[in-house]
């Protein structure tokens, strides 16, 4: 099994691709995990928001592989703990399909999106700068795919 993360937005900051990258070198034994950044819609004053959420959503689903099981970063979607997102990730597992996690723009996912989602995952009440989830996102499932591994990263 292989992941994708298709983010909104590009250019991360070097403290963020930093990170990401030392997560996903990480992970690379137990998930192999490939970022696709696509541009975000044109905003700004007299532009629309909705054509804006459109055209990424657009780019992003464009982006998504034709059979993986997609994963939604939404705020009103399933929360997870650690141990609990340890057992979705071997739940995936058992599908024999490839995974695609999905974060969104500004203002979220466009509704073609969310309706291409076979899961929304929520990391939580706090609103977080959506460069800073694509780290969180990586943490979050090498920590999973070690307790998986019984790796003693995870010491909670």
């Amino acid at each position: 099994m292989k992941a994708k993360l298709v983010a909104v937005g590009e250019r991360a900051p070097a403290w963020v691709a930093d990170g990401f990258a030392e997560y996903r070198k990480r992970l690379s034994h137990w998930l192999p995990l490939d970022l696709i950044e696509v541009e975000p819609g044109l905003r700004g004053k007299g532009r629309d928001t909705v054509r804006a959420m459109s055209d990424e959503g657009a780019r992003v689903l464009g982006a998504v592989p034709r059979d993986a099981l997609v994963v939604a970063l939404d705020g009103r979607g399933r929360l997870h703990s650690s141990e609990d997102l340890a057992q979705r990730l071997e739940h995936w597992r058992m599908q024999g399909r490839d995974l695609a996690f999905l974060i969104g723009g500004p203002e979220g996912h466009a509704p073609d999106v969310l309706a291409r989602a076979d899961e929304r995952w929520s990391l939580g009440p706090l609103t977080l700068p959506h460069m800073l989830v694509r780290l969180v996102l990586a943490e979050q499932l090498y920590r999973a795919a070690a307790m998986l591994a019984n790796h003693p990263y995870h010491r909670a």
